[in-house]
């Protein structure tokens, strides 16, 4: 027996270190896969988000061409040449458009490829009189209608997508108009996120990006027809298109995802370093290990010091055993039965202690999985409130910071079903929808900047009518009516911001009235216009997308007069 317990405390220790060795390399694996996979989640969320900016950023661009073709002086422009007064009238607008647009440059091209227009007209870098037939954008839309092509500008020398529409006349194309866009401002925007993004073509050529050392690189080796092909169109200019500084697989801690957009080839490419997440999940593995091994060792101590106490027991027994051994055998039978009391009190134990150690295993496990976010570090700091005021006896104090805590889980609940809901592309179905939920769901979008900009708001009660449209698409027309009457507001002693709901008939009306400085009257019905604003800093688009939306939901959008002495705007839809 002594050999025996000498094997096992020599084993014991063996048995600790390979267990906490595979438990180790288990948790080490399971803990850096998880920080990869939740890395490259939010690497992928933030792509796809930076991809939808670029998207819409893109999209904005292209209706300029659709409007532009509306011009009559782009048409005189392009039939008159070069000097013709029409052609002077068209540089006077492409200005200010272009700056107010944020496009690089726009300007016309005839039929002949002569540049006639630009809204660079005025400056040294001017583009009218230039010859421009060579360019692929103005061959491609003359051939197809319109065109997109990325490449170097010819005189400014800077990278840009060029948006080419065909301009058609009575006896056939008339010309071309371009707009130019460049993509600094959106790199900035995507700069606010840590890594670096990368936006490439089919063929891997960076055209933009954050780290501007990235920019026309390539992601991938190109042949050398490719690059023969890309210097003859010019394309690129001289540049020598060198290979990019990020490798795929070249550093295990350089993560890097992609998604696509809506030009056909294009990619957004995304790479952050995931060296911390590592580090800390590695960390978190041998903070498991360390706990694990402790309670082996305390198990081990445990099983040792009752094998001791077995053993002595065992002996002092036996020398009563045979100190007794002449005694009755009434003596005999009740120390029998004292044994036998004693192996059940024993096993009883035993079978208590090993479901202590079960549940202490499992509270351990499930402590070393659980994921702590922000949210609940708020719960977990109004929850240490509680116990505070609980140890000063303030039961009030602990009710009030208990309820703070189940409304915030509530609301971050609501705040993200609305939200997530609300940046979804809507499906375009129109139905009875309850206003309630839709007043509800658009206090929620625009609840912060309400609060945050001290305006007396004037709400509706519940116990709205139900309405015919759409609700994500409602929604969206009663932020922007209100955004922009925060935007009216903005400075006064007094803000006052309400919102009415009126039935009347089989109509409901929805009224956002602001007691700001009110539109200019010369503008009148021209605000739902494109590109028409009374904000200094406004696209225009706003107002006339909301009244679209409204005019689908067979409804109108109308401006009136304000109850509070400012603007107000009337969105009227079917009752359900």
């Amino acid at each position: 027996m002594s050999l025996l317990r000498r094997h096992a405390r020599l084993l014991t220790p063996l048995a600790i270190v390979a267990i906490a060795t595979l438990f180790y390399l288990a948790a080490a694996s399971w803990t850096v896969r998880h920080a990869r996979e939740e890395a490259r989640g939010t690497a992928l969320r933030t792509a796809q988000q930076q991809a939808r900016l670029l998207d819409s950023e893109l999209a904005k661009y292209r209706l300029l061409p659709i409007v532009l073709s509306e011009y009559g002086d782009l048409r005189d422009a392009l039939t008159g040449g070069t000097d013709a007064g029409a052609a002077r009238r068209l540089d006077r607008k492409l200005a200010p458009l272009a700056a107010r647009t944020g496009a690089a440059v726009i300007y016309a091209i005839d039929a002949r490829g002569l540049t006639v227009a630009a809204s660079n007209a005025a400056t040294p870098n001017s583009f009218v009189g230039h010859d421009y037939r060579f360019r692929p954008y103005f061959r491609m839309a003359m051939r197809n209608a319109a065109s997109e092509y990325f490449a170097l500008g010819n005189v400014s020398g800077r990278p840009g997508l060029f948006m080419a529409r065909r301009i058609d006349g009575s006896r056939g194309p008339l010309g071309v108009v371009v707009v130019k866009v460049e993509f600094e401002a959106v790199a900035r925007a995507w700069a606010n996120d840590p890594g670096v993004t990368l936006l490439s073509d089919a063929r891997g050529i960076v055209l933009a990006t954050t780290d501007r050392r990235e920019r026309l690189r390539t992601l991938y080796p190109l042949s050398p027809a490719t690059r023969a092909a890309i210097r003859a169109s010019g394309q690129f200019g001289d540049e020598p298109l060198p290979p990019t500084s990020f490798r795929p697989g070249a550093d295990p801690t350089l993560l890097m995802v992609a998604t696509t957009l809506d030009v056909p080839g294009w990619r957004l490419v995304r790479t952050v370093s995931i060296a911390r997440a590592l580090r800390e999940a590695t960390g978190l593995a041998r903070l498991a290990t360390a706990t694990l091994v402790l309670v082996l060792v305390l198990l081990a101590a445990l099983l040792v010091w009752r094998a001791s106490r077995a053993a002595r027991g065992a002996a002092v027994r036996e020398e009563l055993k045979e100190a007794v051994a002449e005694r009755t055998a009434e003596l005999s039978a009740e120390m029998e039965r004292r044994a036998d009391a004693d192996r059940r009190f024993r096993a009883a134990r035993e079978e208590l202690a090993q479901a202590n150690r079960l549940a202490s295993l499992g509270s351990i496990t499930a402590g070393l999985a659980h994921e702590i976010n922000q949210p609940v570090a708020t719960i977990r700091t109004l929850a240490e409130n509680a116990q505070h005021h609980l140890d000063h006896g303030r039961l009030d104090r602990v009710r009030a910071t208990l309820e703070s805590a189940v409304g915030l889980t509530a609301r971050i609940g609501s705040i993200t079903q609305e939200m997530r809901r609300f940046a979804r592309r809507g499906t375009g179905r129109i139905e009875p929808v309850a206003l309630d939920e839709v007043l509800e769901g658009t206090l929620l979008l625009v609840g912060d900047r309400l609060r945050g900009a001290n305006v007396a708001l004037d709400w509706p009660a519940r116990g709205q009518p139900a309405v015919i449209a759409g609700r994500v698409r409602l929604e969206q027309v009663l932020v922007n009516l209100l955004n922009n009457a925060l935007d009216a507001v903005a400075g006064r002693d007094d803000p006052r911001i309400a919102l009415l709901v009126d039935e009347e008939g089989t109509w409901v009306s929805v009224t956002v009235a602001d007691n700001g400085g009110g539109i200019d009257p010369a503008l009148g019905e021209d605000v739902f216009s494109p590109f028409v604003t009374g904000k200094p800093d406004g696209l225009g688009l706003g107002l006339g997308i909301a009244r679209d939306i409204m005019v689908q939901f067979e409804g109108s959008l109308q401006i009136v007069a304000s109850p509070l002495g400012g603007t107000a705007f009337v969105a009227t839809v079917r009752r359900a």
